[in-house]
């Protein structure tokens, strides 16, 4: 089975994140996209979420790698509900390099050209549900 575009998508951003690609990355984001940078806290708008990026980057002492695992893929009206185990490396502060896994949500939309750009971007899932910090 030939894998959904949005994989590739997907890996790209992960290439481009880990490089520190942060051009590259924006191109598949939407103008009016958020991203989760960390339970309660949102950023909305494509500077904004560059600026995030760079941010979580130097938390991570500019080591930090992200891989994709299993992927399910909801299509509807335009848009896709992305469903994907997330992977990440960094490291520990001990000389030594974590490995977290999370269960990520995507949302993209399906452009008149078919390119497919980013508008939610939230790699903790549903674990935000976890966390206390619940929109009411």
């Amino acid at each position: 089975m030939t894998p959904h575009p949005l994989r590739q998508v997907i890996e790209s951003c992960d290439r481009a994140i880990t490089t520190k690609n942060y051009d590259a990355l924006m191109e598949y984001y939407a103008d009016d996209a958020a991203l989760v940078v960390k339970p309660g806290m949102t950023v909305n708008g494509k500077e904004n979420i560059r600026s995030a990026f760079i941010a979580i980057s130097d938390y991570f002492q500019d080591q930090l790698i992200v891989e994709q695992g299993e992927m399910q893929v909801i299509e509807g009206g335009g848009n896709a509900l992305v469903i994907m185990e997330t992977v990440l490396r960094f490291p520990d502060g001990q000389c030594g390099i974590t490995k977290m896994s999370r269960r990520a949500t995507y949302v993209f939309r399906q452009e008149s050209d078919g390119r497919w750009l980013c508008t939610i971007d939230n790699s903790y899932g549903t674990s935000l549900l976890d966390t206390g910090n619940r929109s009411r």
